[in-house]
């Protein structure tokens, strides 16, 4: 692989005018080479060996996309159901940047290493997007601005590669009292790709960011996901993630409390079959007094498929009055499917109120007859309790439109 991964960033940046950027990619591509993909000798990866899913499912991988070449955007696939800003990533290339609905002033874009890029140096992923990521792309919400409307992120793939690492990353910065609402979309048209995106959030004091990422496209790629999230005071972050169409995804949160009565709030759906893999890895840092977060993944599975999830709350040793919440559940439809839960609590506070869970089981064959004794057949009660047991999470969306959008994707309107 190191031949390889050497000849494709020669190919890729081989007239290169920053200098800075390109040493920066450069340390990063020596540190991806030196660590390789994650394995299970890795604890944050013990339930998803991503090299050996690598190997299984795509083999040798390209790492060079020809980002000179200019992509046409698919129109077919931008949402109509709603009036939204966006960003369209092609192969990993963003190819439009379009906040037609705001006030121009309001919303800056620029190009530049973010200064928090440095901070995993441990992640080799995180190493292999900064190595590759052809432009880095910054986005400021200025003082006191909320976005009228929300910003998609499209990630679309198109049939011209296959086999082929696709990096992309952006960072955003929200200043004082101002509002950002995104949702990722993934769209697809060519099988066997390793997709890697990175995103870095600051946030000011009374800044709100909404995040909701959307995998419901029916693919063989292999993705993986990390949010970086840096929260000052009396700040809040949602996340929500819907987590059902790739063959394999890992989305990955770290969530830095930093200030006082800043909060963080992640709510996650696992609906999977045919032998999918998927997992969520959250690691929420309370590191001041008077901080919450509160954390709610769900799993549905069936068809040999598989989900993990990670959570960890962290409490410093002067993060009194902490209140960290953390619960996972999953329903296992048939004896070939797996979950796993690592539920962590890691606390140096003694002030403080922070609980976590987990369970798993079939679904009651009680509620099933009483169902069906109403006049359900099988299929339909079956359906039902599954519905019932997700809207639990989605209603935490404090979002209407979107909340409106994902039942609408998910049948359950």
């Amino acid at each position: 692989m190191e031949n390889k991964i050497k000849t494709d960033f020669e190919k890729a940046f081989k007239n290169f005018p920053l200098k800075e950027e390109l040493d920066f990619k450069k340390n990063n591509l020596e540190n991806f080479i030196k660590k390789g993909f994650p394995g299970k000798k890795m604890e944050s990866w013990k339930f998803s060996d991503l090299n050996q899913i690598i190997n299984k499912n795509l083999g040798e991988l390209n790492f060079y996309t020809d980002h000179v070449q200019k992509n046409l955007i698919d129109t077919s696939l931008i949402i109509k159901n709603f009036e939204h800003n966006k960003i369209v990533f092609i192969n990993g290339k963003i190819e439009e940047i379009d906040f037609n609905f705001e006030e121009k002033d309001k919303i800056q874009v620029s190009k530049g290493l973010s200064n928090q890029i440095n901070s995993f140096k441990g992640n080799s992923l995180l190493s292999l997007n900064n190595a590759f990521c052809k432009n880095f792309y910054n986005i400021t919400i200025k003082t006191n601005y909320s976005m009228k409307k929300p910003l998609i992120i499209y990630h679309m793939i198109n049939k011209d590669i296959s086999l082929t690492t696709v990096n992309s990353q952006l960072s955003f910065y929200l200043e004082k009292n101002s509002l950002l609402k995104i949702i990722d979309i993934y769209d697809e048209k060519s099988e066997k790709n390793f997709i890697n995106t990175f995103y870095n959030f600051s946030l000011k004091e009374n800044a709100i960011l909404k995040n909701f990422k959307i995998d419901n496209s029916q693919n063989n790629n292999i993705k993986y996901s990390f949010n970086n999230i840096e929260q000052e005071q009396n700040t809040i972050s949602e996340t929500f993630i819907l987590s059902n169409g790739s063959k394999f995804l890992k989305n990955e949160i770290n969530c830095n409390l930093k200030g006082k009565y800043s909060s963080a709030f992640i709510n996650g759906i696992f609906s999977l079959n045919t032998d999918k893999h998927h997992e969520i890895r959250t690691s929420v840092n309370h590191l001041v007094e008077n901080t919450k977060s509160y954390q709610l993944i769900k799993s549905v599975l069936e068809d040999k498929s598989k989900s993990a999830y990670q959570g960890k709350i962290y409490v410093n040793p002067e993060a009194q009055k902490t209140d960290g919440y953390q619960l996972s559940k999953c329903i296992l439809l048939d004896k070939n499917t797996e979950f796993n839960a690592k539920p962590e609590l890691e606390i140096y506070a003694d002030d403080v109120k922070c609980s976590h869970g987990s369970a798993s089981g079939s679904l009651s064959e009680d509620s099933i007859f009483y169902l069906r004794s109403r006049g359900l057949n099988y299929k339909q009660a079956k359906k039902l309790l599954i519905r019932g047991f997700f809207l639990d999470v989605i209603e935490k969306i404090t979002d209407e439109e979107v909340k409106n959008y994902i039942k609408e994707i998910m049948e359950f309107n």
